[in-house]
């Protein structure tokens, strides 16, 4: 490492610092003071590399034997060295064939940048006899003789830096890192932290309507000239209940949880049905069925919030004029938000992409649904990459709610599950119950006609953990995990490894990363069947999003089996769960 690092030929880093200093040299041609000092400072840069990359190997190979040490060190296993030696000869290897080893990588990673405006470049060794080679020469040459100078200071010991004692790095860098890490750390928090969401949530939209409004100050917003289209009164009566809706919410979310709960469900169909009315069917389905999962998980996350409490002078002058100042706020940024909306619509659009995957969509990805083809063809790594944050998000909610308790007065069983309440639900129950079968075959319905027809492995994912949803919603956390084997980690290790090799698959014939390929097979009397690889890794995205969902339902419903171990005991309590090998229970802390 150390003669990478000091530039020594045929090694990586003779490479790097060559190519540093042609661009330096390359960056000098512009007539000023800065970029006429840049190869100084890139030859100085060098000469101290070469320098302290010296002191380390004769430190280390050459320097006197440590004394006074707690065990007598030994030559380290061969197992220990193997990956030292492995990243040796790595340098090495790139130090003398950079074009075969490094080159396609770095042509794939400029190319993707850059594109036709790539400049040329070479990773050759030799160069022939040029200034950046006298520059790497020189370099190499101080910086021995800078070391040889410094041999004396360094071998008696003397701390601090030479020619100026009281300049020490180590101490400069101690209280740089403790006014970085913590006394500005702590001045920030002390001007700007707060308590509680609802001021960081005021701050943060303060900050995003400012900075619009200086931004469209400086330059201005005029409407567009797009002749606009009559407003048909019914999606015009659509909006007008979803916006009674969405502020119905807004007003209730502090009052009356459920209530919001309910027209925020309601706001949400409201966008399902716009989806509709403009022809995208797959949006709408998309969005029913996370409006459902949601509202379900909002719904048992609630059961376990504490109950408002009404504090005595709650209806004075300060509370109301906060509330009149919250109003304000929210009206100002969503009149300025409808308004820079409004401004863009009625402008004409430009020539976006959408017409290359219209006319790409069937011929290179092998479906008619371009919705689908889009998410597991053309933009298949950003969906990998996606469901890979669903999967870490879930994971992290299972993780703090393992360790979440709920408050006191939570606890015990809630007003409407009291006395013989759970007989009203008798027959919803056994009809959810029946009708888990049919869900699920819904869920595989939209995973195989996801590729030409709406659906696919994310609507499919979440109609199946709809399935599980119900079932916990009938029969409580205990029938379920006693007559249903649910493993969501399994599902989501299935669905994140399949979606990886689906991509990899690719590699193996010779195509980049997630590149898919469709064909027709034969199927005699019943004819060709279409098949696309991207219907694996659509399998895969179902795989991860119903074992994350279902995670996170794990999660919550535990709580209830909790709440009764922390309860009294009462004469009529149920049995303790069995837990079985392998399956997620709530006693796993």
């Amino acid at each position: 490492a150390p003669p990478a690092m000091a530039g020594v030929p045929l090694l990586n880093g003779f490479i790097s610092k060559e190519m540093f200093f042609t661009e330096a040299l390359t960056a000098a041609s512009t007539p000023t003071l800065l970029h006429s000092a840049l190869p100084v400072a890139a030859t100085l840069a060098g000469i101290f590399a070469v320098a302290y990359s010296l002191r380390f190997i004769h430190g280390a190979f050459f320097g006197p034997d440590a004394t006074d040490l707690p065990k007598t060190p030994h030559e380290p296993p061969q197992w220990m060295r193997l990956p030292v030696e492995v990243l040796v000869f790595g340098c090495m290897v790139v130090g003398i064939l950079p074009a075969a080893t490094i080159g396609p990588f770095l042509d794939v990673a400029a190319r993707s940048v850059l594109g036709d405006a790539t400049p040329y470049y070479s990773l050759a060794v030799w160069h022939g006899f040029n200034l950046p080679l006298v520059m790497s020469i020189f370099a190499l040459a101080a910086g021995v003789l800078l070391y040889r100078l410094l041999q004396r200071h360094l071998n008696a010991g003397v701390e601090g830096t030479p020619l100026m004692r009281g300049l020490d790095g180590r101490r400069i860098f101690d209280q740089a890192m403790v006014f970085l890490s913590w006394r500005f750390a702590r001045t920030l928090e002390r001007l700007l932290g707060t308590t509680g969401l609802q001021m960081q949530l005021r701050l943060m939209v303060c900050v995003a309507a400012l900075a619009a409004y200086l931004a469209l100050a400086m330059g201005g917003l005029g409407l567009g000239q797009v002749e606009l289209s009559r407003i048909d009164p019914v999606i015009a009566l659509i909006w007008t209940i979803g916006a009674a809706c969405a502020i119905g919410a807004a007003y209730q979310a502090k009052y009356h949880r459920l209530a919001a709960l309910t027209m925020l469900g309601g706001a949400g169909l409201v966008t399902c049905m716009t989806f509709v009315w403009f022809s995208a069917p797959d949006l709408a389905l998309t969005q029913l069925l996370v409006e459902v999962v949601t509202t379900v998980l909002l719904l048992l996350g609630l059961r376990w919030m504490p109950k408002r409490i009404e504090r005595p002078g709650s209806d004075a002058i300060g509370p109301r004029l906060r509330r009149y100042r919250d109003l304000t706020i929210a009206v100002l940024a969503g009149a300025g938000l409808t308004g820079i909306s409004y401004a863009t619509m009625t402008r004409v659009s430009p020539e976006g992409i959408s017409r290359h995957f219209l006319e790409r969509a069937y011929t290179e990805g092998g479906g008619t649904n371009v919705v689908n083809v889009i998410l597991v063809d053309f933009r298949g790594f950003d969906t990998l990459g996606e469901i890979t944050v669903v999967g870490i998000v879930a994971l992290t909610v299972y993780a703090l709610l393992r360790r979440f308790r709920p408050a006191p007065e939570s606890i015990g069983v809630p007003e409407q599950q009291q006395g013989d309440a759970r007989d009203w639900l008798l027959i919803p129950s056994v009809t959810m119950k029946l009708l888990f079968p049919v869900i699920g075959l819904v869920s595989v319905f939209l995973l195989l006609r996801g590729h030409d027809l709406p659906g696919g492995g994310f609507a499919a994912g979440l109609m199946a953990s709809i399935a599980i949803l119900v079932q916990y919603m009938a029969g409580g956390t205990r029938w379920v995990e006693d007559h249903l084997r649910v493993h969501p980690l399994r599902w989501m290790s299935f669905g994140l490894l399949i979606a990886a090799a689906t991509g990899l698959g690719a590699l193996i014939f010779g195509q980049p990363f997630l590149t898919s390929y469709f064909a027709y097979a034969d199927l005699g009397v019943l004819g060709k069947l279409p098949m696309a690889s991207a219907v694996l890794f659509d399998l895969g995205v179902f795989g991860l999003v119903f074992g994350a969902t279902v995670l996170i339902l794990i999660a919550i419903a535990h709580q209830s089996v909790r709440s009764q171990r922390a309860a009294p005991p009462i004469a009529t309590a149920m049995p303790p769960a069995r837990a079985r090998p392998g399956e997620l229970m709530a006693g796993d802390d």
